[in-house]
């Protein structure tokens, strides 16, 4: 997705940069680019003949991206799928070349460009963004199994790469440029009419650069507005352009102030129930998410700040904002002098509504408390048996007290009292002898505080309630489209997605790949002797044979009618004939009883492995239906190899 100077942008707006086209500046080295080992290996990655070890090599020379990449190797083990990497070489075989050079321009740019010329430029804040929505990437992409968690980590952490770009290249105007621009929402807008560019012309083209391939940069380029971006409904890119996004709001929470995270945690819950995530899972999810970033963020010498658990978060009382509508308030009026008691009383029932409760004291009003749960306390400091201070502490140290407004009436007025005042949790204090337009600001304002409390609650309910909806309604929705119902296996759609991510993987690692096509053999005269909801049972009955008897790492998918694909990884013609066979062995030996009827079957098999000559994964789907068709011509029940274009009849 290189960019040239008469091309538009990801955005549709112009693809050069100021007064110099974006090539010329690639061309000059003006763009951010990797230096050192990240280089070395980027022409390495770049040779036909380039292998493991050379590359393992080169990164043994820089022991700050060894460690970076032993670690991104680790994740997954971290999780107790496969026991942990300590060889840089199985490092590189489990992350892929092209993963790792990814990695090491990556790693590369977060230590060259740790400051800069541009001072409204907050290089630390950026990194920091770009580490955490990398984390998040991987995360997503683990659960969601879109694409490679080691390659969208890389894609998270260069998403906004072209911002650095425009900090280096034109620091003094784009420094302006910062400093007027309000959000993220005008940043673009901006760029394009200061300087005839947006950040995404350049992403895409240093991401290019990078090895990132077109199919994930694009997306990359789009994930800041993605309904925007015209991919097909449940597409891939569309998947994936959905995924930045949803990483790339992870981010901003993590690095919102506490103030205005409420938005973005409710944005999270949505997009969460997207991905079949319900309110716990999404919490879950994002708790891990901000563990690995601290982690991350000590290794690489990247901010990583110490946040509260996702739920605490969400739970948080909602901040004072925007005016809402009038609501019956429960007020308690705490206050032991008779007269005052009354005349407050008066007062407090103009402003609030007639459900105005009263007590003498402190213990008098904690057990009243209890009982009417007021939005709002107004309370003298001082009194008998236990004052106002001792009561506000005692109100706070239950959870039913946290959010409650209180509001202290003191004839003390030094700033080391009032100081102390409010470290005991009071919101508010009116001085005595109370003034009743003093007393009726201060209960605007809890009126206003509370209003905004019960709608924030409201709405939180109403939408962890939707988003849990959603997510299970997605979890129906993507099991029925990726199983087969009858048989219980994944269905085609499913099979092909399993069968290219296990291509992309192995592409990667250069680790085995081979197939099975399987047939039930005379599945029609089953059908014409006994009818259909026999043959349906036989079905059913063999998918189960074959799913419980496969290795536990190969994938068992009903392609249809009486066809069967088993997806073999890291696997090699030998072994997989030998699974193979004891498919097809168990079927013959396990007659089917369908009520009085015992129905005997068998299954011919085709098999295929990765070759270099292998276009794609189509082509892989097809040798081994050849060499089934072989060994049904042959007399069925028997397991043919399709090797070099030579089939190879195994035992009968």
């Amino acid at each position: 997705m290189t960019t040239s100077p008469t091309e538009t942008g990801p955005h549709g707006g112009p693809g050069q940069a100021h007064d110099m086209p974006l090539e010329q500046l690639r061309f000059n080295g003006q763009l951010p680019s990797p230096k050192g080992v990240a280089l070395a290996i980027m022409e390495i990655c770049g040779r036909d003949d380039a292998t493991i070890g050379e590359v393992a090599r080169v990164v043994q020379t820089d022991p700050a991206l060894t460690s970076r990449l032993l670690q991104l190797a680790n994740t997954a083990a971290a999780y107790g799928s496969g026991r942990p990497f300590v060889s840089v070489a199985e490092a590189v075989v489990r992350l892929g070349m092209t993963t790792v050079r990814q990695l090491a321009v990556g790693f590369s740019m977060v230590d060259q460009y740790q400051g800069g010329p541009c001072e409204a430029f907050d290089y630390a804040h950026f990194w920091s963004h770009a580490l955490l929505m990398a984390v998040a990437c991987q995360a997503l992409a683990s659960q969601s199994r879109i694409g490679s968690p080691d390659e969208l980590f890389a894609c998270g952490l260069m998403a906004r790469i072209g911002c650095l770009a425009l900090a280096t290249v034109h620091p003094v105007e784009y420094g302006r440029l910062l400093e007027e621009c309000e959000d993220d929402s005008q940043l673009i807008a901006l760029e394009r009419e200061r300087l005839q560019t947006d950040h995404n012309a350049f992403t895409a083209v240093i991401l290019a650069d990078s090895g990132i391939p077109g199919a994930l940069a694009e997306p990359v380029c789009h994930h800041e507005a993605p309904d925007a971006a015209g991919f097909a409904e449940g597409s891939r890119p569309y998947q994936l352009v959905q995924l930045f996004h949803h990483a790339r709001r992870i981010a901003d929470m993590g690095l919102a102030p506490e103030d205005e995270r409420g938005e973005l945690i409710s944005e999270l819950f949505l997009l969460g129930g997207r991905l079949g995530l319900d309110g716990t899972e999404v919490g879950e999810l994002v708790d891990r998410i901000l563990a690995r970033w601290r982690e991350w963020g000590e290794l690489l010498k990247v901010p990583a700040q110490q946040l509260p658990s996702f739920n605490s978060m969400a739970e948080a009382p909602a901040p004072k904002a925007a005016e809402l509508k009038t609501m019956a308030m429960r007020v308690l009026l705490v206050e032991d002098e008779p007269t005052s008691r009354v005349i407050l009383e008066a007062q407090l029932r103009s402003l609030a509504g007639p459900e105005i409760h009263s007590a003498a004291n402190g213990e008098e009003a904690l057990a009243l408390a209890v009982k009417v749960m007021p939005h709002i306390v107004v309370t003298d400091w001082m009194m008998p048996v236990m004052n106002g201070l001792e009561f506000c502490r005692a109100l706070r140290a239950t959870e039913w007290g946290q959010s409650m407004y209180v509001i202290m009436l003191t004839g003390m007025d030094a700033e080391d009292e009032i100081v102390e005042a409010f470290e005991a949790g009071v919101d508010d204090y009116v001085t005595k002898p109370v003034k009743m337009r003093a007393l009726s600001a201060r209960m605007r304002a809890a009126l206003h505080y509370v209003q905004l409390l019960e709608s924030w609650e409201r709405d939180r309910a109403q939408l962890k309630q939707f988003a849990s909806e959603l997510a299970i309604s997605n979890r129906k929705l993507e099991h029925y489209a990726l199983t087969d119902l009858l048989t219980g296996l994944p269905n085609r759609r499913a099979g092909m997605e399993i069968l290219g991510q296990a291509w992309s993987a192995t592409s990667r690692s250069r680790q085995g790949l081979a197939v099975m096509m399987i047939d039930i053999d005379r599945f029609k005269a089953i059908n014409d002797t006994h009818g259909h909801a026999v043959g349906d049972r036989v079905l059913a009955e063999v998918g189960q044979l074959l799913r419980g008897t496969a290795r536990r790492d190969d994938h068992v998918i009903r392609m249809g009618g009486e066809e069967f694909l088993v997806i073999c990884q890291n696997s090699d013609l030998r072994a997989t004939l030998q699974a193979a066979e004891r498919l097809r062995l168990k079927v013959r030996e396990a007659p089917i009883r369908v009520g009085e009827r015992v129905i005997h079957t068998s299954i011919s098999v085709g098999i295929s492995s990765r070759e270099p000559s292998t276009p794609d994964e189509d082509n892989l789907i097809a040798t081994a239906d050849a060499a089934l068709y072989a060994a049904k011509r042959g007399g069925r029940d028997r397991c043919c190899v399709n090797s070099g274009g030579r089939i190879l009849g195994g035992p009968g």
